[in-house]
């Protein structure tokens, strides 16, 4: 028979839980769209970025009712992570580095339309660092078995302690969350630059079967840009960098993180058949 004092433990815990969490966290509304976001410092707001419409003003609903306007500190959509600026007092949330182990049950504090929510749910994948569509590099693999609303995105994970540990948000037939050692770093790069460098070699490329392989042929050339600078034409073949070889048009992008920015790197290509090798100063991909 169930012990009716144990769950009563429990549901008064989980409600504590949300209750300490909930006055950091915020609806954010972008054009037509409702999304959450939570205090990460004071007047800085962490939201998902896929939530934001390109441009127009972004409103923000405060846990006691009241409404502020915020701008956009920086956005980077390799991990859906933007920074909102916002004139209020809105205390800010305990983010903690530690990943949640397979089955341990995790609480999501969100808002749905203006409207405080939350949702219990089970952490059903926990593992190590990976790459989104996007190229952009997440410290560690969390999905979450619990069901997510639009508006719920940019919400807070938490584990069973009460620990914020991430930011949640809708991915391909799973709810993801994007764990503290990611947001900490690039909502550091947004505060301070507004934009994440991303390494630029001034390439179109398309990928093309060679006898031994993979390679990358080169479409276009931006004659401002450092492939230019080293040699590199159109018509080229990439088959190789810093003696990798390459998989794919993706797997070269992939070598191009904030990192790489003025990184040297050694491009071996064919050219009329003929093997040609160049060193590339990696640049910063302009702003679109």
């Amino acid at each position: 028979m169930t012990d009716p004092t144990a769950l009563t433990s429990l549901s008064s815990a989980l409600a504590d839980i949300v209750a300490r969490t909930a006055p950091s966290v915020v609806s954010v509304h972008s054009h037509r769209s409702y999304a959450t976001g939570f205090a990460w410092k004071p007047g800085l707001i962490v939201t998902a970025d896929e939530t934001l419409a390109d441009e127009g003003e972004v409103g923000i609903g405060l846990a006691d009712g009241g409404r502020a306007t915020a701008t956009i500190a920086g956005r980077d959509h390799t991990t859906d992570i933007a920074l909102l600026r916002v004139d209020a007092a809105i205390a800010p949330v305990r983010l903690t580095a530690t990943v949640p182990p397979l089955g341990a049950l995790s609480v999501v504090v969100a808002t749905n339309r203006d409207t405080p929510s939350a949702a219990l749910g089970m952490v059903s994948a926990s593992g190590k660092s990976w790459r989104s569509l996007r190229g952009g590099d997440i410290d560690a693999r969390i999905e979450l078995d619990v069901r997510l609303r639009e508006s719920q995105q940019g919400g807070l994970a938490l584990d069973s302690t009460g620990e914020a540990y991430g930011m949640v948000v809708l991915g391909p037939r799973r709810v993801l969350v994007i764990p503290t050692a990611t947001i900490e770093r690039v909502a550091t790069q947004l505060e301070t630059r507004g934009r994440i460098a991303r390494g630029y070699l001034g390439l179109g490329l398309q990928p093309v079967r060679l006898e031994d392989g993979i390679g990358v042929m080169v479409m276009y050339v931006d004659t401002a840009g450092p492939s230019a600078a080293a040699g590199i034409r159109q018509g080229d073949v990439i088959v190789a960098v810093n003696d990798q070889k390459l998989s794919g048009v993706r797997a070269l992008a992939g070598t191009l993180g904030p990192s790489s920015v003025g990184a040297v790197v050694d491009v071996a290509a064919l050219r009329g058949g003929e093997p040609v090798g160049f060193k590339v100063t990696v640049g910063e991909r302009p702003e679109a």
